[in-house]
């Protein structure tokens, strides 16, 4: 079983990374993992299974040689719409001028193009928008049919093979998973991935067939980059066991000045229901050639944290960044900084809701408040689930969570939850020993010092899930507790 070797690491927000060409050396996943990476990100967008599986093998063997759970999420690539080639190449689109897309295999000009996507033109109404190339241009449909669309050039520029096309005003008749998407899943649920992030969800029906497909092998992140997906924000927030706030894709399909408000909106909608909330996307972006970001992106990562999440990432910062160690160290520098700001915990408090009516989460709110009126040294949670652990970090209390759990799947997937560190071990026999074990691991991970209160919860019988219903406070060096 993996014990508590390491040490705290002293902040709550955790860093996603991602892996690629720059960083996926069994070395560098290292150098990234002291630096401050909590969880590695395998972007299936790009890399063979072979790439892949060599990551997820230096982890688990890092893993071993740390002595701590380590958090691996594999992010599905979705369905890519893209047009087809062109007979040179590329063409340019001049203001005003007409644009056919149609099923027409033939290599495109200046006047059409094919768009080898039937669904699209099922779903396309006059007056949508076409979005090529991350939104570099934009086309607007005029007439349309099942099988073509005339357009009018609005932001005319270089339209090049097999650019992305997006459409922000209709929800596509698209499945939520590709083929690839499938065989890309399977493969990561056979290597025991702990997260499956799902990209481009519109509805909640994408959710729970991924969940069908995954069936419990791993926890499901939705990606919301697109705005269908926001008409539904709560109930696709409901079935997601996190979400992922992916500004690239919804800063193109929606107003660049929408993006901030947006954000903040799915945040708050996640920590209403305890659920986990990443924020994504250029957070640290100069950083791919630079070996220092803006300080736009540096208060861009601040705010993110004053905000509440659970987790912020990077993506070519460390894929195919010439600094990936120095992105997170950065980001791990920003985050603490944040945290041991005065007001970052009032902030916190602010947006805390009123918990829900329900026992456990009685108890776990009663928890935060015990510790904050004792000056604990950390809110300790025995979970076998997770449920507990996500509870009290739901509350964001004002000192570490410490999870001990017997279940090393619990232990990897709470990585990605704010302010938790998780013990894997099966040191519980009978409720009696709770006490002596919080102790010992709380001082073997630096969490707390002779005198120190910890404040306990659990669910009894231990090993049912959901069923939070003690709360107990213990000494570090003393013989004496209370219930």
């Amino acid at each position: 079983m993996i014990d508590s070797q390491s040490v705290y690491r002293g902040r709550r927000a955790k860093i996603l990374a991602t892996l690629g060409p720059s960083s996926r050396d069994p070395e560098t996943i290292a150098e990234l993992y002291d630096a401050g990476a909590d969880v590695f990100r395998l972007n299936f967008s790009h890399g063979t299974h072979a790439d892949h599986a060599a990551s997820i093998a230096a982890i688990r063997k890092l893993e071993t040689e740390r002595g701590r759970p380590i958090t691996i999420l594999m992010d599905l690539q979705g369905p890519k719409l893209r047009v087809g080639p062109f007979a040179g190449g590329k063409v340019v689109l001049q203001p005003g001028a007409n644009f056919r897309l149609d099923l027409d295999p033939a290599l495109g000009d200046e006047k059409r193009v094919c768009l080898p996507h039937p669904e699209i033109f099922a779903a396309l109404t006059p007056g949508s928008a076409l979005l090529v190339d991350d939104g570099h241009l934009r086309l607007h449909v005029k007439t349309c049919g099942k099988d073509f669309a005339e357009t009018e050039v609005i932001i005319a520029g270089v339209i090049s093979d097999r650019k992305g096309v997006n459409v922000p005003d209709v929800t596509l008749p698209i499945p939520a998973m590709t083929e690839k998407d499938k065989a890309d899943l399977a493969f990561g649920l056979s290597q025991g991935v702990d997260w499956v992030a799902l990209s481009f969800v519109q509805r909640p029906e994408d959710v729970a067939e991924v969940r069908a497909a995954v069936g419990g092998k791993a926890g499901i992140i939705s990606k919301l980059e697109k705005p269908a997906a926001l008409d539904q924000l709560d109930a696709i927030v409901e079935l997601s066991d996190a979400v992922m706030v992916a500004r690239g894709d919804l800063g193109v399909e929606m107003p660049l000045e929408q993006v901030p408000v947006l954000q903040k909106r799915i945040i708050r909608s996640c920590r209403k229901r305890g659920k986990p909330v990443v924020v994504a996307t250029q957070m640290l972006d100069s950083m791919i050639k630079s070996p220092v970001p803006t300080r736009a992106e540096a208060s861009d990562v601040a705010t993110a944290v004053y905000d509440g999440v659970d987790a912020v990432m990077l993506s070519a910062e460390t894929a195919s960044g010439l600094f990936p160690v120095r992105a997170v160290a950065t980001m791990h520098r920003i985050i603490k900084h944040v945290e041991g700001d005065e007001h970052y915990l009032a902030l916190m408090q602010a947006g805390q809701g009123e918990p829900e009516h329900s026992s456990p989460a009685a108890i776990t709110a009663a928890a935060r408040q015990i510790a904050h009126t004792l000056g604990a040294a950390a809110i300790v949670t025995f979970t076998s689930s997770g449920s507990t652990t996500l509870r009290a970090a739901q509350e964001r209390p004002d000192v570490p969570v410490l999870c001990i759990t017997p279940s090393l799947t619990a232990g990897r997937r709470l990585g990605l939850a704010w302010g938790v560190h998780a013990v894997v071990g099966d040191f519980i026999h009978s409720v009696d020993d709770i006490g002596d074990v919080a102790v010992r691991a709380a001082v073997k991970a630096g969490l707390g010092n002779e005198g120190q209160a910890l404040v306990i919860t659990a669910g009894m019988p231990f090993g049912k899930v959901g069923s939070t219903n003690m709360v107990r406070v213990v000494w570090i060096g003393s013989e004496t507790s209370a219930s």
